[in-house]
């Protein structure tokens, strides 16, 4: 489960120091491939089963990328990696990170959204009279520290949840297995499955998407250096991507989900299958602006929602341009 991740910046210079050297273009080689180092928000899994599929079936390379995708994983910022030039492009997990971006005047932006509903889920015990969200209020609910000025911050306008109800949340389910009473935050994708498998427990769990939350995740997050030298790169990456998201759902996801376990290989298939089987049932891709606009849909009047919520809360000052953190001219809008 991703979140939003603390972060280390170190990992920068490592990556600056690993990553690809630019080809050299030969005559029997054909036309020269951009190189194009992107980096995920976390270790390789179904949620970036789009990403692997575009890479495996060779969408990028059609369309004159040679991209290397960098695992994240724990403490790894991917704003910051941008910033620092040590990536390309990158994941923005969720909606909160490019107002941040915004708000610090960041040049870097969003310019597409592969999920239409942030995966985002509250978990409870079953059995024990939690029917819904709102029957969460005083419960005691493991947050991780960053989640707290995150999608928290719905929550409590919401349904008056409040402070004094969260406990510390380190991605370790046995705090919550062990009080009947607790919630947990967790991935719609990943949590409730391992739960169920470690613990033999069906646990309560609720998307926040389809209560309300109207955040996109798993961006694809661009420098503006990258957007104003060359926009046919960062058009043909979005391209690539939606297309690869595409296969990975509704076509043969074996190439990627082979990449994916040789980048991870402690991810297992069962996992993937079950991942893969809820980002279909749910919508997360393909449902939302993605219904009229295509994958990797954004508006306008979404972003001024989530803006407008978040602002409301006193997270972001009213009067803040929250239009400089992402952009649609990829879009085809």
């Amino acid at each position: 489960m991703k979140a939003l991740r603390p972060i280390v910046f170190a990992l920068a210079a490592m990556l600056a120091a690993c990553s690809p050297a630019k080809q050299q273009a030969s005559p029997a080689a054909g036309p020269q491939l951009t190189p194009i180092r992107f980096a995920t928000d976390w270790r390789a899994e179904a949620e970036h089963g789009g990403f692997y599929e575009a890479l495996a079936n060779g969408e990028y390379a059609r369309r004159g990328l040679d991209v290397k995708i960098v695992q994240g994983g724990p403490g790894v910022n991917v704003p910051q990696l941008l910033a620092a030039g040590s990536v390309d492009l990158g994941v923005g997990s969720n909606s909160f990170i490019v107002l941040n971006l915004a708000q610090e005047a960041v040049p870097v932006k969003a310019v597409a959204a592969l999920f239409q509903k942030d995966p985002q889920v509250l978990i409870a015990h079953p059995d024990t009279g939690v029917a819904t969200l709102a029957d969460l209020k005083g419960h005691p609910i493991l947050l991780g520290d960053a989640s707290v000025t995150a999608f928290w911050v719905w929550l409590k306008a919401k349904y008056g949840f409040t402070d004094d109800q969260v406990r510390k949340y380190t991605f370790n389910n046995g705090p919550f297995l062990a009080d009947k009473r607790a919630a947990q935050e967790g991935y719609v994708t990943s949590e409730p499955y391992t739960i169920e498998k470690e613990a033999g427990l069906k646990p309560e769990v609720f998307l926040l998407a389809d209560n309300g939350y109207p955040g996109y995740a798993t961006m694809i997050l661009a420098p503006d250096a990258l957007i104003a030298k060359n926009p046919a790169v960062v058009k043909a990456f979005v391209e690539a991507t939606a297309k690869g998201w595409r296969d990975y759902l509704y076509g043969d996801p074996k190439p990627a989900d082979a990449l994916i376990r040789k980048d991870n290989p402690e991810m297992t298939q069962d996992v993937l299958d079950q991942a893969r089987a809820k980002l279909k049932a749910y919508a997360i891709v393909d449902g939302g602006d993605a219904k009229a606009g295509g994958i990797g849909a954004m508006t306008d009047a979404r972003w001024k929602t989530f803006f407008d919520m978040a602002a409301g809360q006193g997270v972001y000052p009213k009067t803040m341009d929250y239009r400089r953190g992402y952009t649609l001219q990829f879009l085809g809008q």
